[in-house]
C-alpha cells in the first residue's frame, strides 16, 4: 500500500529535505502554492513545499468555493482579468472534473437596482466573450415569470426579469489537496505543518530556510536556488522576515459565509444578486444545504483564526431577508459557517470590494520571489507565470534546461476520469462496484465523485480500516476515507480530516458532531497520539465547531 504522501510519513521527508540542494522551495501550501509546486516539477525543477499549518487551511478551504469568472469586475473595468480567469474556469474543471462542477446561476434585476435588462444582457455577453464560453453554456435572459419558475423564493416586488449563466462550483479545500497530491506523485517533496521561521543567506542571496516541525518538533535546513513566497495572508510576514518588505503591502479583507440546512432554506437555483450598499452576494445550493456569502471588511487581526463576528452574520441574514423574505431567517437558523482572509494588494483610497484582485510578483533584493493578491480560479496561470520567472532566473545560473509548462492539458489526482465529458459515466461505473463492496448505493456515487480515479484507493481500506472503524464506532465507508486521508492525503489532526479532506465542519455539522470522537480515536490509535495530544486535538475539535456554528459547546 503506498505511503507517497502519509502523514506519518512527514519527518521522514523533511529529513529528505535537509539532504537535497533543490531548485525551488516553496513557502505555503495553499492553492497558489500547490500550483507552482505541481507547474515546477513537472518542468523538471527539483522542487520542495512547506506549509505551517495543513495544506489549505487558510484562505483556500475559506473561499466562496467557486471557480468563476468575477463577473463583477466589469464593473471596475478589469477586462484583461476577466478575459484570463474566465478562460481559467473550463481548464481547471477538465482538469478535474470530480472537484469542480458547473453551476447555472441567475442574476435576478429590479426596478431601480444596480443592473437592469440592457446592462444584464450586455454584460453577461461580455463576459461569455471575454472568458470564450462554450456555446451550450453562453447566457440566456428570462423573463420575469421565467426566473420566479427557476427560483420561487425570489423577491417578486419589483423583479423585472434575470438573466443566466454559468459559473463552476468546486470544493476548494480538495482541489488544493488534490493538486498537492499530482505535485508529490511527479516527486515534488512536500510537508504540511511545517513552519519557515527563519531565512538563510549567503553573501546577501537568499539560500533557503529552516523548517519548524510543529507537530513532532525539530528544525530542519532546506538549501534552494530560490524560495518562492506563497503564503497568502502571511506574506508581508515572511517580507519582513527576508527585511524586503517595501513599497507595495498586503490589505487584508475577511470573507464571512453562512450555512443553512436545506429545510429551512429550499434554494432550488444559485442566485447572485445586489444588496443595498452596492455589493453582490452569492446563495448556492449544496448536497442538501444552502450556504451565502459573503461580507467584504478589513480585517487586522489574527491571520490563523479569522471568525464570523455577530455583525457579519447580521449582514448576510439581512440580504437573505432581503431578497427571500419569505423565509424570515433569524441567527438560529444558521447551522454552520466559515470565515476567510483576502489576502489583496494594497491600494490607496479604495473600499475593500473594490480592491483589485490582481496578483502581482515581487523579487526581494536577496533573490525571494512572492506573489500576493489573485483568484482561486487564476492559481494555474498564476503558477504559471512564477514557474517562467524562476526558469528564466535558474538558465541564468546554468540550471536546467526545464521543459514548457504542461498544466493546462494535466488531469490533478483523482482527475483522470476520461475528462468531464466521461465524468459521469465514470462515478456510475465506479459506484456500481462500492455497491458490489457492500456499500449503500448513494454512499458509492458520494465516494465516486469526490475522489474520482482515487476511489480505488478508497475501496481498497474497507478492509484494512474495518476493525479500527469499528471499534471506535466509524461506518465502513467513513473507516476507509479516514485512513487514506492519513495514508495518501496527510492528515495529521482530527480537524484536518472533518474540515478540509471531507468539508463535513460546514456542509454537514451534525455528521462532524457524530463521528468528532470515533476520528480522534481512530486517529490516536493509528498514529500513536500520547495523551497530551489527544486532549489538544479534542480542544481543537471543540474550538472549530463552536466558531463554525456560533455556538457554546457544554
Amino acid at each position: 500500500m503506498s505511503r507517497g504522501f502519509s502523514g506519518t510519513d512527514r519527518r521522514r521527508r523533511l529529513e529528505e529535505m535537509e539532504t537535497e540542494n533543490y531548485d525551488v522551495l516553496i513557502v505555503g501550501g495553499g492553492i497558489t502554492g500547490a500550483g507552482i509546486a505541481l507547474d515546477a516539477r513537472t518542468r523538471g525543477m527539483k522542487t520542495a513545499l512547506i506549509e505551517m499549518q495543513d495544506f489549505a487551511a487558510g484562505t483556500s478551504s475559506r473561499s466562496t468555493k467557486l471557480v468563476h469568472g468575477g463577473l463583477r469586475y466589469l464593473k471596475q473595468l478589469e477586462v484583461k482579468m476577466v478575459a484570463e480567469v474566465g478562460k481559467e474556469r473550463a481548464v481547471v474543471y477538465e482538469n478535474g472534473p470530480h472537484v469542480t462542477t458547473p453551476e447555472w446561476m441567475l442574476l435576478p434585476f429590479y426596478e431601480g437596482g444596480t443592473f437592469g435588462a440592457f446592462t444584464t444582457s450586455i454584460g453577461l455577453r461580455l463576459y461569455d466573450f471575454l472568458a470564450g464560453v462554450k456555446r451550450e453554456e453562453r447566457r440566456r435572459m428570462l423573463s420575469r415569470e421565467a426566473a420566479l419558475r427557476k427560483e420561487p423564493l425570489l423577491r417578486k416586488q419589483g423583479l423585472k426579469g434575470g438573466g443566466y449563466y454559468v459559473e463552476y462550483r468546486t470544493d476548494d479545500a480538495r482541489l488544493t489537496i488534490e493538486v498537492a497530491k499530482r505535485a508529490a506523485e511527479a516527486g515534488a517533496n512536500a510537508v504540511n505543518y511545517a513552519m519557515a521561521e527563519e531565512l538563510l543567506y549567503e553573501n546577501s542571496k537568499l539560500i533557503g530556510a529552516v523548517a519548524r516541525d510543529r507537530i513532532g518538533g525539530g528544525a530542519y535546513r532546506i538549501r534552494a536556488r530560490r524560495i518562492v513566497n506563497a503564503t497568502g495572508p502571511w506574506v508581508d510576514g515572511l517580507r519582513e522576515l527576508d527585511r524586503s518588505r517595501h513599497g507595495k503591502t498586503l490589505r487584508l479583507t475577511k470573507g464571512v459565509h453562512l450555512v443553512f440546512d436545506g429545510a429551512r432554506f429550499p434554494l432550488r437555483q444559485a442566485i447572485y444578486f445586489d444588496t443595498p450598499d452596492g455589493r453582490m452576494v452569492f446563495a448556492i445550493p449544496r448536497d442538501g444545504k444552502t450556504y451565502v456569502g459573503t461580507t467584504d471588511t478589513d480585517y487586522a487581526g489574527d491571520p490563523e483564526h479569522p471568525r464570523i463576528e455577530a455583525e457579519d452574520r447580521d449582514y448576510l441574514l439581512a440580504a437573505c431577508n432581503g431578497m427571500f423574505p419569505e423565509l424570515k431567517l433569524a441567527g438560529e437558523d444558521v447551522e454552520s459557517g466559515w470565515a476567510g482572509l483576502r489576502p489583496l494588494v494594497y491600494e490607496e483610497g479604495k473600499a475593500p470590494s473594490e480592491v483589485s484582485r490582481r496578483d502581482e510578483i515581487f523579487v526581494s533584493p536577496s533573490g525571494m520571489i512572492t506573489i500576493a493578491g489573485g483568484k482561486l480560479t487564476g492559481y494555474r496561470k498564476m503558477a504559471e507565470t512564477v514557474v517562467d520567472l524562476l526558469d528564466r532566473e535558474l538558465r541564468k545560473e546554468g540550471a536546467g534546461p526545464f521543459a514548457r509548462c504542461a498544466t493546462r492539458t494535466l488531469p490533478i489526482s483523482g482527475g483522470d476520469v476520461g475528462g468531464s465529458a466521461r465524468f459521469s459515466t465514470y462515478a456510475f461505473r465506479k459506484a456500481e462496484k462500492g455497491v458490489r463492496l457492500g456499500l449503500e448505493p448513494e454512499t458509492a456515487i458520494r465516494l465516486a465523485k469526490r475522489y474520482g480515479s482515487n476511489v480505488e484507493a478508497v475501496y481498497g481500506r474497507l478492509e484494512p480500516s474495518a476493525r479500527l472503524g469499528k471499534k471506535h464506532g466509524l461506518p465502513a465507508d467513513v473507516g476507509a476515507m479516514l485512513l487514506y486521508a492519513i495514508e495518501e492525503e496527510m492528515a495529521v489532526h482530527p480537524a484536518d480530516f472533518l474540515i478540509r479532506r471531507t468539508g463535513a465542519l460546514f456542509f454537514d455539522i451534525a455528521w462532524v458532531r457524530r463521528f468528532k470522537k470515533g476520528v480522534l480515536g481512530f486517529m490516536a490509535e493509528y498514529m500513536g497520539y500520547e495523551e497530551e495530544r489527544i486532549r489538544e486535538y479534542e480542544a481543537q475539535l471543540v474550538a472549530e465547531l463552536e466558531a463554525a456554528s456560533g455556538r457554546k459547546i457544554p
